[in-house]
C-alpha cells in the first residue's frame, strides 16, 4: 500500500532509501515517454504538413462549395419551380372541383402545362431535386389516378417522397386504390396499412384503416378486418369512418361464424 509523502521528505532507512528512488526513476521515465510520444508527434506533424494543410484545405473547398451551391444555386431554382407550380396547382384544383364532362382535359392541362407555364410532368423533368419537383410527383400521382390511369398514378405516387402528416399516408394510399382498381387486391391492401402505420393522424388514420379492412374482408382475413374495425370504433369514434364500422364489422363476424 503507498503512504503518502510530504515534499522534502528523507528516507529513515536504507530500505525507503531505495523505494524513494524507485519512484523518481518511475516518474522520471513516464514523463520521459510523454515527451519521446510528443516529440515524435511532433515529426510526424511536421513531415506531413503538406497533406495535412491540404486535407484541410480540401474540406474546407467542399464547405464553402456546398454552401454557395445551396445559396446561389439550389435555393433560386427552388424559387423558380416554386413559380413554375402555381398554375399546374391551379389547373389541378379546378379539375378536382370542376365539371366532370372537362375534368380530364383541365388534368392534362396541369399534367402538360399550358399559357405558356409548365404542368407537373416538365416540372418534374426539369427541377428534380427541389421540393416542388418532388410534389409534383404527388399531384401528377393524383391526376393520373383520377383520369383512370393507374399505372402512371402507381409510378408517380410512388417516386414521391414525404414525412408530411398528411401528404405522405394519402400517396400510400392512392397507390393503394391504384392497385384496387387494377384488381391487384394483395397489393392494395399492403398499400392501405403503409398508409395507417407510416402517420397518424385523426383524418387518414381511420380512411385507410376502414380501406384496409373493407379489402381484408374481400379476400377473407376477417381476423384482420375485425381488428382494424374495431381500432376505428375505440381509437376514432368521431370521425366519418366510424358511421361505417358496425355495417362491416356484423359482416366480418357473420363471415368468421
Amino acid at each position: 500500500m503507498a503512504t503518502y509523502k510530504k515534499r522534502g521528505y528523507k528516507p529513515k532507512n536504507k530500505a525507503e532509501e531505495v523505494e524513494q528512488v524507485e519512484e523518481n526513476s518511475t516518474t522520471a521515465e513516464v514523463f520521459n515517454t510523454l515527451d519521446e510520444g510528443a516529440s515524435r508527434t511532433e515529426e510526424w506533424v511536421a513531415a506531413n504538413q503538406k497533406y495535412i494543410l491540404g486535407a484541410v484545405g480540401v474540406i474546407a473547398i467542399v464547405i464553402l462549395g456546398y454552401l454557395g451551391f445551396q445559396k446561389f444555386i439550389q435555393e433560386p431554382k427552388e424559387q423558380e419551380a416554386a413559380n413554375e407550380m402555381f398554375k399546374a396547382q391551379q389547373y389541378f384544383d379546378i379539375a378536382v372541383n370542376g365539371n366532370s364532362t372537362v375534368r380530364d382535359s383541365i388534368y392534362n392541362l396541369a399534367l402538360n402545362g399550358g399559357e405558356g407555364k409548365y404542368g407537373f410532368l416538365e416540372i418534374i423533368e426539369n427541377y428534380g431535386g427541389t421540393k416542388a419537383g418532388n410534389l409534383a410527383n404527388y399531384y401528377a400521382g393524383f391526376s393520373y389516378l383520377n383520369m383512370s390511369k393507374y399505372q402512371e398514378a402507381i409510378e408517380y405516387l410512388d417516386d414521391f417522397k414525404s414525412d408530411d402528416e398528411m401528404l405522405g399516408p394519402l400517396a400510400l394510399g392512392g397507390i393503394g386504390d391504384a392497385f384496387s382498381q387494377l384488381d391487384q387486391i394483395e397489393e392494395a391492401l399492403g398499400y392501405y396499412e403503409k398508409a395507417v402505420k407510416v402517420k397518424t393522424n385523426d383524418f387518414t388514420t381511420p380512411k385507410f384503416l376502414l380501406k384496409a379492412a373493407i379489402t381484408a374482408i374481400s379476400l377473407d382475413k376477417v381476423d384482420v378486418a375485425i381488428q382494424y374495425l374495431e381500432r376505428i370504433k375505440n381509437e376514432f369514434p368521431k370521425s366519418v369512418e366510424a358511421n361505417q364500422v358496425d355495417v362491416h364489422l356484423g359482416k366480418a363476424q357473420a363471415m368468421k361464424k
